[in-house]
């Protein structure tokens, strides 16, 4: 009996000496385990409300004088103090369109259109624009083949005037291509010059 009383007190204090450590990690003598924090909540970041998008209206290309833009289609403009310069592919001689010679009014709002094709059945249109108001953005050219939007070239400062031009490529059907209005808008949306033909 004396012998069974010592085996038991000799297995009670190895299961002590085996749990004291673990217990001792786990929770320090008289201090409570701090409580388990989300790994989110330590990593969430400080509400940041998201910035407005600003979005700005688009306005015509800047050229110096006498440089020349290349449509996709082959067809060169350049711009001088005295007006439009263009070129085709199926006419490389220079061709002019003045806005000093008195055939229009910059204070005025205006539209000129030119349309030129060739025989595979590409066209270019183009045209002058002057005396609107506010800051033209865009172009939109209805025709008898659909809607074509345009792209706007202007000299540095305010000339008011400024060139429009886009090409199309059409089936060669030989009926061609008619412009039916030319509607400049400016940077609010508002007309600033239109040209009615049809």
């Amino acid at each position: 009996m004396a012998g069974t009383k010592k085996y038991a007190a000799a297995a009670v204090a190895a299961v002590a000496l085996i749990t004291a450590p673990t217990a001792a990690y786990g929770a320090p003598t008289g201090k409570a385990a701090p409580a388990a924090r989300s790994a989110h909540a330590a990593v969430r970041p400080a509400h940041v409300p998201a910035l407005p998008v600003v979005k700005t209206a688009p306005t015509a290309r800047i050229v110096a004088p006498g440089e020349h833009v290349t449509e996709p289609g082959g067809a060169e403009f350049w711009l001088t103090a005295e007006g439009k310069h263009w070129t085709t592919p199926d006419d490389p001689s220079p061709q002019f369109r003045s806005v000093v010679d008195g055939n229009i009014d910059r204070g005025t709002p205006g539209v000129s259109a030119q349309v030129e094709g060739t025989a595979q059945g590409h066209f270019t249109l183009s045209g002058l624009y002057y005396g609107g108001k506010g800051t033209a953005s865009t172009v939109t050219v209805r025709t008898t083949a659909g809607t074509l939007h345009a792209k706007l070239l202007e000299l540095a400062g305010d000339p008011g005037w400024g060139v429009w031009y886009v090409g199309a490529d059409l089936p060669a059907t030989g009926e061609g291509l008619t412009v039916k209005h030319v509607v400049v808008r400016d940077t609010t949306g508002r007309v600033y010059s239109r040209l009615d033909l049809i």
